[in-house]
């Protein structure tokens, strides 16, 4: 969802524009929605996708155009838009491998459900391979909307005590991890700890409902663990801080200037490294970052990634670099390249809107 409120920001000062609905199928993408200030927009739970409830829940919202981002592709109200004559953008569009060869195993009912897509916008030079491969006659690239960095909302910042804590810290983030990586993260810690006697190894794992189980293991490790949500006041004898809320990964990347993203040193195809990035910090990764390899490529080539082969490794890596700024001039290139995006994408969009404001 953050990838786009810089674009719902833009869009709101067109006084074409009454009202933009945005839909998601998760609590948490809700929870996230309500900290934002906006003012035409607002939010409701996205319809099982069924026929009769697609038709329900358009005749009620009746919405001049439909934009759906990245791998949302619903085959129910797909049709139902189509029925009714109303332009479907795919924004944001991204396909990997795997879901093509899924797709396209289908082709019958694939072609099907992609032909009802009025105009795509792959985010990526692999998506919009697969997107003419699977016969999306109006394609047009303009670029990642992750690259567009939002200063929207107030929430990015920890509370003034828990920031005092890590300011007299040495910190650095390894996060989306997933199993097997905070074993390595923590591994990392305690080598590093034997130089950096005030740090503090801030680990977000992808999903959060495994933060207990991590706390356990790392415990048996002989390292002090300590819970976000437990509203810590003092933060001395921490060594691994585990974030087991959501939507808070921001604040922290905020507190240093490493970040290892995980799923690619166990698992397979990575996490997307740009929100880190656009903060400033070097982004340190394992091999496997087959999802995101024209993200890791741009990045890469602005010399702000750092490829990991095994725990050792990161150890060195983190010696190497822990002591160095944050590279604001990287920063400042990805957020010129955002900034062009996020205005191509928001004259697309209000052209389309205007056109189809003058049919009625």
């Amino acid at each position: 969802m953050h990838s786009i409120v810089p674009l719902v920001y833009a869009l709101e000062k067109n006084k074409s524009i009454h009202q933009i609905l945005i839909t998601s199928s998760t609590l948490s993408s809700a929870q996230i929605f309500k900290k934002f200030k906006f003012k035409k927009t607002i939010h409701q739970f996205f319809p099982v996708d069924s026929i009769f409830l697609s038709y329900k829940f358009l005749n009620y919202w009746k919405p001049t155009i439909s934009i759906f981002i990245e791998s949302e592709i619903w085959p129910g109200i797909f049709r139902v838009l189509n029925k009714k004559k109303i332009p479907l953008l795919l924004l944001n569009a991204r396909i990997t491998k795997k879901t093509f060869n899924r797709w396209h195993s289908i082709k019958y009912f694939s072609d099907c459900i992609f032909r009802n897509i009025s105009k795509a916008y792959p985010q990526n030079d692999e998506t919009f391979k697969y997107l003419k491969k699977l016969d999306i006659p109006n394609i047009k690239k303009i670029g990642n909307l992750k690259l567009v960095n939002s200063q929207h909302g107030n929430f990015n910042k920890l509370n003034q005590n828990l920031l005092k804590n890590f300011n007299s810290k040495k910190i650095w983030c390894a996060s989306s991890t997933h199993p097997g990586e905070e074993m390595i993260c923590s591994k990392v810690h305690i080598d590093l700890k034997k130089k950096y006697k005030n740090l503090i190894t801030i680990i977000i794992p992808r999903h959060i409902h495994r933060a207990n189980r991590i706390a356990e293991k790392i415990r048996n490790l002989k390292l002090n663990v300590v819970l976000h949500s437990s509203n810590p006041k003092n933060l001395k004898t921490t060594d691994i801080y585990l974030v087991d809320t959501y939507g808070e990964t921001k604040k922290f990347y905020q507190l240093t200037n490493l970040v290892f993203m995980g799923k690619s040193l166990v698992g397979n195809g990575g996490q997307n490294p740009l929100e880190p990035a656009m903060l400033g910090a070097t982004v340190l990764h394992g091999q496997n970052i087959g999802n995101f390899t024209d993200t890791y490529k741009l990045l890469n080539k602005l010399k702000i990634t750092q490829l990991v082969k095994n725990t050792k490794h990161l150890t060195t890596l983190m010696n190497k670099l822990i002591n160095k700024n944050n590279n604001e001039k990287n920063y400042l290139k990805i957020e010129k390249i955002g900034k062009k995006i996020l205005n191509e994408t928001k004259d697309e969009i209000n052209i389309l809107l205007n056109n189809e404001i003058k049919k009625t």
